[in-house]
């Protein structure tokens, strides 16, 4: 597990390998992830937005952007979190995912970004 806290918002990641498939001719490797955002500031936020840098081992990264996290933009009051599971694929058994939150402060209507700090995926199978 990763972690990282930025003005006040701990970002936590946990990863899974899923399994392989064919996919148009092609290998594909997919990988399982479960964030969870505690706040632990003294104000109520909602995430907004989610930026992902994908890097797989054998292509160019893959940017993502896109409004909430799986199609929800959940506020947080002090002490609260939130959980959720995604996932990627990757062509190779190795790669990596960083990225960032859109957040805005209710209490002084400011936004904000949240670092969700780097974590790797690897196959198990891959490594030696």
């Amino acid at each position: 597990m990763v972690q990282q806290v930025t003005r006040g918002i701990k970002i936590s990641v946990e990863t899974t390998f899923e399994g392989t498939f064919y996919k148009n001719y092609k290998m594909h490797f997919a990988f399982g992830y479960k964030v969870t955002i505690d706040n632990q500031s003294k104000d109520s936020v909602q995430l907004m937005a989610r930026h992902w840098k994908i890097q797989d081992a054998l292509n160019t990264p893959e940017v993502v952007n896109g409004e909430g996290v799986i199609g929800k933009k959940p506020v947080l009051k002090p002490g609260e979190s939130h959980t959720y599971s995604s996932g990627c694929l990757l062509t190779s058994p190795f790669g990596s995912m960083e990225g960032h939150y859109q957040m805005v402060n209710f209490t002084t209507t400011k936004k904000f970004r949240v670092k969700i700090p780097a974590f790797k995926l690897s196959a198990p199978f891959a490594l030696n």
